[in-house]
């Protein structure tokens, strides 16, 4: 990790999953101690040693303990460990000893995002910044583009996915395309079942960033729906490239699948396997078009049940004979790292469908063995 206190940069860093912003410090004066152990803490950093570089940003606070750039720091380093309380309540600190310091601001709203799962505080946070309020970072287009991007995110999570799109679209707008936007556009697009609008999005961040196993894996996703043999090609690129996060899908024949979801069927408690034996239980390889847009699921759904759950059947006109369990061949394929694996994930989505079948809430499937 590399800590940024005093140069202006008009973008922010990804690193480690989770991206960096400029700061703006205040004016070198009388603070020399505070900015000469930054430098060091700047330094540390840029060479990996990062306990040293958290005991130059304490050293820093000793000095001047109203310092937003060190609190700021630490709360990256502390990010990046997996601190992620510790680190929130840096960024908290930052902006309480500077109000005005953009950096703690936009970290603060992607830590809410990406690791608190606080989709709606990020959002007033989002707002609060695009405000214009005179006590708040001054928006300037950069930074709108930055909060765009981040409303954006919090508006995904929430399943707005055009709320999203709309936003994403207006931060590449504001500074001109970008890859980690467009990367996102796509992302968007795909699960939004839009896949040539994807595609092109898609193939266009790649020529920008072609180094970037996740766009490839995306454009990968989308290929699949569109040109599996091109799939297969980055796919491959993309393992090539970040093989840890991006594994090859496993092979595995159509008839081994089908006898895993039985398998997993025949596991069931047998009270439960009576009461479902009428329920159809079916294999596609991916999710379509269509079941996507009525069901509005995402296109990586592993299973899914369509029909009316046991516990209404009696108050919807609905056909008993369109109540199925779908599952899909290719989505697991590509979450589990081998065949072990693969069967236990089988066991997860068959008994968790067959839970949503029967109307059960998650405490009810953990009950009765379902969960």
């Amino acid at each position: 990790m590399l800590l940024y206190y005093a140069a202006k940069r008009p973008h922010a860093r990804v690193v480690a999953g989770h991206r960096f912003y400029p700061v703006e410090g205040p004016m070198r004066n009388d603070k020399d101690r505070y900015w000469d152990c930054l430098d060091q803490a700047m330094e540390a950093s840029h060479r990996g040693r990062m306990d040293e570089a958290l005991a130059w940003l304490d050293e820093a606070l000793r000095a001047y303990p109203a310092g937003a750039e060190a609190h700021n720091g630490r709360g990256e380093i502390l990010w990046d460990e997996g601190r992620i309380d510790e680190a929130a309540h840096e960024f908290e600190r930052a902006i309480l000893a500077d109000s005005k310091f953009t950096a703690a601001h936009l970290n603060r709203i992607e830590l809410m995002i990406e690791e608190l799962a606080a989709y709606e505080s990020a959002l007033e946070r989002c707002d609060e910044l695009l405000s214009g309020r005179a006590e708040l970072p001054r928006p300037e287009t950069s930074v709108q583009a930055e909060v765009y991007y981040l409303k954006s995110k919090a508006l995904f999570y929430v399943d707005d996915l055009e709320g999203a799109i709309f936003l994403v679209r207006r931060a590449n707008k504001a500074v001109g395309m970008q890859p980690v936007y467009s990367a996102f556009e796509g992302q968007i697009l795909f699960e939004l079942g839009r896949y040539e609008e994807a595609q092109r999005v898609l193939e266009h961040t790649v020529s920008l960033d072609p180094d970037s196993a996740h766009v490839i894996y995306y454009l990968g996703l989308v290929l699949e729906r569109l040109d599996a043999e091109h799939a297969t090609e980055a796919f491959a690129r993309a393992n090539a490239l970040d093989p840890h996060h991006y594994p090859l899908p496993l092979e595995i024949s159509t008839q081994d699948f089908e006898q895993a979801v039985a398998t997993a069927i025949d596991n069931l408690p047998r009270s439960i396997r009576d009461y479902i034996a009428d329920v159809p239980v079916l294999v596609e390889d991916l999710p379509s078009r269509e079941l996507i847009a009525t069901e509005n699921v995402s296109p990586q759904i592993l299973g899914l049940f369509v029909g009316s759950p046991r516990t209404e059947a009696s108050t919807t006109s609905q056909a008993l004979d369109l109540d199925r369990v779908m599952i899909f061949v290719k989505n697991h394929t590509k979450v589990c790292r081998d065949h072990e694996e693969l069967i236990e994930q089988l066991q997860i989505t068959v008994r968790h469908e067959i839970g949503h079948y029967l109307g059960l809430d998650e405490e009810d499937m953990e009950r009765l063995g379902l969960a």
